[in-house]
C-alpha cells in the first residue's frame, strides 16, 4: 500500500513538471536552466530575495495566480499572451542591453502581476495540483513568444478580473488618456453570480477618515446626499463624485474607500454609507471573466485578445524583433 501511495504521488506531481519543460522552475530546488535566446529577468521575491529566472517559467507562476486554473484553456492562452506582453514591455523598457534584456519584475500584486511559485500551487491546489499545473503550463507553452502589439509596438495589456456585465471600459474615461486599443467594448459574458452586487458598508467617521477631509467641511443640510455624484461613463460607472466641496475621481474612490469597482450606488443608513457594486477591477482591457465566457462559447484565445485591445495584432517577439 506505501508503495502504491508513492507511486501515484509522483504520478500526480512528477509528471507535469517532465511534461512540460516551460514550466520546472522551483525556488526551492534551484532548477532554473536557462535557454539560449530566451529573455531572462530578476524577480524580487521580497526585499531581501531575489533570483534569476526565464521569463516563460515566470509566465506559469503569474498565470497561476492571475486567474483560475479551472478556467477554459483559450481563456487561460490569453491570458498567458497578456502576461507575456505585460512582462516584456517593462524589461524592454528598463534594460539596455536589446541583444540580451534583463529587468526586475516583483512578486507583489500591488505593483506588478501576481506570481506564486509551485509550492504555493501545490498549497492552492491540493490533490488538483497535477492537472491544474499541466494545464496552466501547456497554455504558456502553446502560445510561447506571442505577444501583443499596436503598430508594430508592444501594448500595454492592462487587465481586470470582471465587468459586471455591463461591458468594458474606455482608457479615457477612467485614467483620462486616450489610448487607441483600450476602448469600451460589449461583454455580457460574467457569469450570474459575478453580476450580482457586492454591499460594503462604512461608517461616516471612517469614510471621512478614509477620504482624509474633515466631516466639519461637509454641509449638515446633505443629508443622505454626503456623496454626491457628478458624472457617469457610458457603462454606468461613477467617473467623478463630490463631498462637500471636494471633487473625486471615481478611481480615487474606488482606491481610497476599498470598493470593487467604480460602478456603484450609495446609500446613507443611519451613520453609515452603504454602497452597492458591480464588477471587479478598472474595468479596462481584458475582462478575465468575460474571457473565459467568451472561450465557454467557441472563442479563440486570438479572438478574445481582438475583442478586448482593439486593432492590436498578435506577433511572436522573435518576429517582431526580426522586423524592426
Amino acid at each position: 500500500m506505501g508503495y502504491l501511495v508513492v507511486f501515484l504521488t509522483l504520478i500526480v506531481i512528477g509528471l507535469p513538471a517532465l511534461l512540460v519543460r516551460g514550466c520546472s522552475w522551483e525556488s526551492e530546488e534551484q532548477q532554473v536552466k536557462k535557454e539560449e535566446g530566451e529573455q531572462q529577468m530578476k524577480l524580487m521575491l521580497s526585499a531581501e530575495q531575489v533570483t534569476d529566472i526565464p521569463l516563460e517559467q515566470y509566465l506559469c507562476g503569474v498565470v497561476a495566480a492571475e486567474m483560475p486554473a479551472s478556467f477554459n484553456e483559450e481563456a487561460l492562452k490569453a491570458q498567458a499572451v497578456v502576461a507575456r506582453t505585460y512582462s516584456l514591455l517593462r524589461i524592454l523598457g528598463e534594460s539596455h542591453d536589446e541583444k540580451h534584456p534583463t529587468a526586475h519584475l516583483c512578486a507583489d500584486s500591488t505593483h506588478c502581476q501576481a506570481w506564486i511559485d509551485t509550492k504555493e500551487m501545490r498549497k492552492r491546489w491540493g490533490w488538483h495540483y497535477g492537472a491544474n499545473y499541466k494545464k496552466v503550463a501547456a497554455a504558456v507553452e502553446a502560445t510561447r513568444g506571442e505577444v501583443l502589439t499596436y503598430n508594430g509596438e508592444l501594448i500595454d495589456p492592462v487587465y481586470h478580473a470582471s465587468c459586471g456585465g455591463t461591458g468594458t471600459e474606455d482608457a479615457q474615461d477612467v485614467w483620462g488618456h486616450e489610448v487607441p486599443y483600450l476602448k469600451s467594448v460589449p461583454c455580457t459574458y460574467d457569469p450570474p453570480h459575478r453580476q450580482e452586487p457586492v454591499v460594503t458598508q462604512l461608517s461616516l467617521q471612517e469614510f471621512y477618515s478614509r477620504l482624509r477631509i474633515s466631516e466639519q467641511s461637509v454641509p449638515a443640510a446633505a443629508g443622505s446626499g454626503v456623496l454626491q455624484i457628478q458624472e457617469r461613463t457610458t457603462n454606468g460607472r461613477v467617473k467623478s463624485a463630490k463631498v462637500g466641496s471636494q471633487l473625486f475621481k471615481g478611481v480615487d474612490l474606488r482606491k481610497e474607500l476599498g470598493l470593487r469597482s467604480t460602478d456603484f450606488n450609495v446609500t446613507r443608513t443611519g451613520d453609515d454609507l452603504v454602497f452597492s457594486t458591480q464588477g471587479y477591477g478598472h474595468a479596462v482591457g481584458m475582462c478575465q471573466y468575460g474571457a473565459d465566457g467568451l472561450a465557454d462559447n467557441g472563442a479563440k484565445y486570438n479572438q478574445i485578445l481582438e475583442h478586448y485591445y482593439k486593432e492590436t495584432k498578435l506577433l511572436r517577439y522573435t518576429e517582431k524583433k526580426g522586423d524592426e
